[in-house]
């Protein structure tokens, strides 16, 4: 049994097509509409975390060139905290200039070129630095003070990746 309705097959083709190229047509320009979102809002978030690094690349710099031109000019008030831990007085005066230029040192490459090893160096040598000032006799409020010292390196190396190989520690 063959339904007619007047219609014929020819034009029941043609409105399959019709409409299977609206369908695609519209399949397509959703696609587009949503990868155009999706790519601004990828590149929004890539231009957002730059932002992010940038500024505490430039947290670490004047904070590591600031107390490694502390350190080369012998800041007699530091003498103190590496006395704290066992260094004599003469020690103490002769390393605070070498502490200085690897401060400088750390400052340039966390502002120029943040390699892991580097921000994880930063890290540490921060902390420890915040930690001898309670060590020293200081109250505890000294240290916690300091902790944007450390934490804005520790917040860069979260940012670009924890090392999880060796070679992983000389990356950007």
């Amino acid at each position: 049994m063959q339904l007619n309705y007047g219609i014929s097959g020819e034009k029941i083709l043609m409105s399959i097509r019709f409409v299977s190229i609206k369908f695609r047509t519209f399949l397509q320009s959703l696609f587009v509409e949503n990868y155009l979102k999706i790519k601004t809002i990828i590149f929004r978030e890539v231009n957002k975390t730059k932002s992010y690094e940038w500024i505490l690349r430039i947290g670490i710099f004047g904070s590591f060139l600031g107390h490694g031109i502390f350190a080369l000019a012998v800041k007699q008030s530091w003498i103190p905290y590496l006395t704290a831990v066992g260094f004599s007085e003469s020690t103490a005066a002769a390393l605070l200039p070498l502490i200085g230029t690897l401060d400088i040192l750390v400052a340039l490459f966390a502002l120029f070129w943040p390699l892991r090893i580097v921000l994880i160096w930063a890290t540490i040598w921060a902390f420890a630095t915040a930690l001898i000032r309670p060590i020293a006799g200081e109250p505890i409020w000294d240290f916690v003070e300091r902790s944007a010292n450390w934490a804005a390196p520790l917040a860069l190396l979260a940012i670009q990746g924890f090392p999880k190989k060796a070679k992983d520690f000389l990356k950007k």
